[in-house]
């Protein structure tokens, strides 16, 4: 200490003031006044308790305003601060009040301390060595009790023992008593164990603190990643929207309670109709962007009776909650897709899309999440079909057409496609030749249980259930050994289905099978639909690249029903397109569908492809489509489909019709 002092005259002092100074840390001080907010009052109640058993000793003895006015008006003043102490555990203070009511605690201690310490030594001499022997009893029980009751606060402690042991054993230590001096000399002694006891359980008690701020420092990180983390596990990092794991989770939860109360719920499948082709022409980053716009409006539309999430691609899912009536349920579904449908005007570019939402209600479409996503799904698949850019709800009719499918699926597994399926042949009749150009083979399927089955509905259960590559090898094979009877002239038009178009293992197949007939390649055509062509167009490029090498056609069928683009129109391989039959139905009193076609016959002149026209019936729509510039039309006026046993006797042995079609193929 000696060295301490000469080489840092003030560290000693500063030592001092760390010790006795209020903590710095403002979780120590809270942790300390609530501690000592509850011993408190039991230390003035020690006060009190020990203060009146002196005065009951020395009343007789000792003058009165030392034996009973002083200590009274001490214990008074206890009292009143045992009161304001037990109002104020009751309040949870600011730390700014807490430093404030510790700082006045100090002061009070040292207060307190040298008053009951000045009073003891004053009232020691009167009375007798009994008498005298209680005052000494007196400060130091008292002491050692308020040191206990002071803890934890280590300032106010090391005050309390410094003001009264210290006059303590100076007085005692001059009383040349021996006993008196023991007595001293044993408080000095215990007051240092005791100190040093103090000190070592503040250290402990702050330690303890601290930790304790750390681990919930610790564990507020914890719960902050935890959250972040579960944000991250069930929202969509793009458009800020609840993901798939997230939506069937909601779902979940809201079937149960839907199930325990009886109450109504939906479910909705959208899906952006366009959105494909837009992402393919101007990028990722233009379709993301997109994406987050089209996530906005959905998040604008959100109520407790609506909730939307992306579960994947352009694919967005709907809870519906509360009033799930049909009305409502086409009201909200109408307000969606139109909010959708307005301009997305992103920096410089403005796109268009339309959405299609299927729906499914609780319980009526299905009491499961597999049950109601599946018929939404479906319904989305309805809507789609039916009313692009519309609401569908799923019904009885779409469970009987699930059911249809089903059996379907099922028998075409079982199918012995050698024998049940058939290819049929319409002709394609070139008006300014008046001669058959091309007969279109058609897939006809009779399964042994169901009977005769639309082409519609078993090639799109065919390609769902991956069996149509095996039903193309049959189909094709079969249409190219009925071409091998027909004059070398004709030619021959096979429909390739999107997963034909996208698999190369198909094409390779297809090419193969092509070559084995027998049949001159260039007699060839293979037609391919807008949508198996967008979906990938780099890829079906290269498709039709290796049909172009082979030496066939390609056409582009029921053009203007996708998502036309010039853009891909150009830069696809393709010889023909083929208008579509909707737009001929009512081109007779439509000027809006004369104009369409007259739109399609231009762009044909224009980039040199022919221009088919399909679904003709009446000589009405011929004479129409004729001053229209269109010369090469199909449909039920120049003949229906028939067998490929019966084309050579239907149209070909015809000496007239043979005349024309040699005739055509020299144009």
């Amino acid at each position: 200490m000696k060295k301490l002092l000469e080489d840092k005259p003030w560290a000693v002092v500063q030592t001092i003031r760390s010790i006795i100074a209020t903590p710095a840390s403002a979780k120590l001080r809270r942790s300390q006044y609530k501690a000592f907010s509850r011993q408190v009052p039991l230390l003035y109640v020690l006060l009190v308790v020990n203060t009146a058993a002196v005065v009951f000793t020395h009343f007789r003895v000792a003058p009165r305003w030392l034996a009973v006015y002083l200590p009274l008006a001490l214990c008074a003043a206890c009292a009143g601060r045992i009161v304001l102490w037990l109002r104020a555990r009751k309040a949870e203070p600011p730390d700014e009040v807490i430093a404030q009511r510790l700082r006045n605690t100090l002061r009070l201690t040292a207060l307190f301390g040298a008053a009951f310490t000045v009073w003891g030594l004053l009232l020691f001499p009167y009375g007798d060595a009994y008498a005298q022997c209680h005052v000494v009893f007196y400060m130091s029980i008292t002491v050692i009790g308020c040191i206990f009751c002071l803890m934890h606060m280590r300032a106010a402690a090391l005050l309390m023992t410094c003001i009264v042991v210290a006059p303590f054993a100076v007085f005692f230590l001059m009383s040349q008593h021996a006993v008196l001096i023991a007595i001293s000399i044993n408080m000095v002694l215990v007051s240092a164990v005791m100190i040093v006891i103090l000190l070592i359980y503040y250290r402990d008690f702050a330690n303890l603190v601290e930790s304790q701020r750390k681990l919930l420092i610790k564990q507020a990180e914890t719960e902050r990643l935890s959250m972040e983390n579960l944000r991250l596990a069930n929202l969509d990092g793009l458009t800020g929207l609840p993901n798939r794991r997230r939506f069937f989770s909601d779902l979940d939860k809201l079937l149960v309670t839907a199930s325990a109360t009886r109450t109504g719920m939906a479910v909705g499948v959208l899906d952006l109709d366009g959105f494909k082709p837009i992402n393919d022409l101007y990028g990722h980053h233009f379709g993301d962007r997109l994406l987050e716009e089209v996530g906005r409006r959905l998040a604008s539309l959100s109520s407790p009776g609506l909730i939307a999430a992306r579960v994947g691609g352009d694919e967005f899912g709907l809870l519906f909650g509360g009033d799930v009536s049909q009305a409502r349920l086409r009201e909200l579904g109408a307000a969606i897709c139109a909010t959708l449908q307005r301009p997305y005007e992103l920096t410089d570019v403005t796109a268009r899309l339309t959405a299609s939402l299927g729906i499914a209600v609780f319980p009526e479409a299905g009491t499961t999440a597999v049950e109601l996503s599946e018929r939404a799904d479906y319904a989305l698949s309805f809507a789609k079909n039916h009313r692009r850019g519309a609401t569908a709800i799923f019904s009885r009719e779409h469970e009987t057409q699930i059911r249809r499918c089903n059996e379907i699926e099922q028998a075409l597994k079982l199918a012995d496609f050698e024998r049940e399926i058939s290819v049929f042949f319409q002709p394609i009749f070139d008006i300014s030749s008046k001669g058959i150009v091309a007969f279109e083979a058609l897939a006809r399927w009779t399964s042994p249980s169901l009977g005769t089955i639309p082409p519609v509905d078993f090639l799109a259960a065919a390609e769902k259930t991956d069996m149509i590559h095996s039903m193309t090898h049959v189909l094709l094979r079969k249409a190219l050994e009925a071409a091998a009877t027909w004059p070398p002239q004709m030619r021959i038009a096979f429909n390739l289905s999107a997963r034909d178009v996208s698999s190369p293992e198909a094409i390779d197949g297809v090419i193969r099978t092509a070559l084995a007939s027998g049949v001159a390649p260039e007699r060839i055509n293979f037609e391919v639909t807008e949508t198996a062509l967008i979906k990938n167009v780099s890829s079906a490029c290269e498709t039709l690249g290796a049909l172009k090498k082979l030496g066939a056609e390609i056409s582009l069928d029921d053009f203007g029903t996708g998502y036309s683009s010039l853009s891909y129109v150009h830069r696809l391989p393709i010889d023909k397109l083929k208008v579509d039959r909707s737009f001929i139905a009512d081109i007779v009193d439509d000027a809006a569908a004369r104009a369409v076609v007259k739109s399609i016959v231009d762009l044909c002149r224009n980039l040199g492809l022919t221009c088919v026209v399909e679904g003709v019936e009446t000589a009405s729509q011929v004479s129409v489509l004729r001053g229209l510039g269109c010369t090469v039309m199909q449909g039920y006026f120049f003949g229906k489909p028939v067998a490929g046993a019966d084309v050579l006797q239907s149209f070909v042995m015809n000496g007239s019709v043979t005349a024309r079609s040699a005739a055509a193929s020299t144009l």
